[in-house]
């Protein structure tokens, strides 16, 4: 007989496996071919809840992708580091207004 399967249920600050890490992701950009870099990180934004963030690293400063994302959501923006080589940045997500 097959054993049952329980679903976890989705725990705040975690998912429905019930990984509860609360620390902020880092997406280093840099290694993502760049035809499918913008729809990478969208998609990786879309997945973080409102008042959480992502670090992204990139190879310069990245004020285009930065404004296709507040044209999509309020957004908080912290550079951490600012060149030469890289570029880190924290996007903090704000709630759907």
């Amino acid at each position: 007989m097959p054993e049952s399967i329980e679903i976890a249920s989705q725990k705040p600050g975690g998912c429905a496996c019930g990984h509860t890490d609360v620390s902020t992701p880092v997406l280093d950009v840099r290694t993502i071919p760049h035809q499918i870099r913008h729809a990478t990180i969208h998609g990786a934004f879309d997945a973080i809840a409102p008042g959480d963030a992502l670090v992204l690293i990139a190879p310069h400063a990245p004020v285009p992708l930065l404004r296709e994302l507040e044209g999509r959501f309020p957004i908080d923006v912290e550079y951490l580091q600012e060149g030469p080589e890289e570029w880190h940045v924290k996007v903090t997500r704000g709630a759907a207004g």
